[in-house]
């Protein structure tokens, strides 16, 4: 049912993704090591996402038939200058992200695969949100990381988050 030129891509996404939450727990321990553990809860919260959505990815692929490929994952960076650039680079990296899905899906459309198309549709509706999410975030951590008091409250407001599983997968 599926082409295996969209089938490599959604391969390669699904490295992505496994790499994105790879990525995400190294900034995790990074805030975990600066005892801002609310902070640190946030990016694991955001790796369990990532995996989660590679999981989504592996299951279509083996739904409509396509060669599913493990590809390699490099390690994520460790050393980070302050948590202005974490999240700075958060932000960018969502934006690669969704570079990379709007490319399946740009794909997709041109060999009429109307299937993956729909099925992508989750996830460019995921990237706007996160995209969204990870700028403010940007904005956020540029106004209080001067601010002790201030950054124990985000921290705080960081820690209420939790790991939600989509049902619909």
């Amino acid at each position: 049912m599926v082409s295996e030129k969209i089938a490599q891509l959604i391969n390669e996404q699904i490295a992505h993704e496994q790499y994105a939450a790879q990525y995400y727990l190294s900034m995790s321990a990074w805030f975990f090591a600066k005892d801002l553990d609310g902070i640190a809860n946030y990016f694991r919260v955001q790796s369990k996402e990532e995996l989660m959505h590679a999981d989504k990815m592996f299951d279509y692929l083996n739904d409509v038939g396509g060669e599913i490929i493990i590809g390699e994952i490099a390690k994520p960076p460790h050393i980070f200058e302050n948590a202005v650039d974490i999240f700075e680079k958060a932000l960018e990296h969502e934006k690669k992200v969704t570079r990379s899905i709007f490319n399946i899906v740009k794909n997709a459309n041109d060999e009429g695969d109307f299937a993956t198309t729909s099925f992508l549709q989750w996830f460019i509706n995921e990237q706007v949100e996160e995209e969204a999410s990870a700028s403010q975030y940007v904005t956020k951590i540029k106004m209080v990381s001067d601010n002790p008091s201030a950054l124990y409250l985000f921290d705080q407001e960081l820690a209420t988050r939790v790991f939600v599983p989509d049902t619909n997968a």
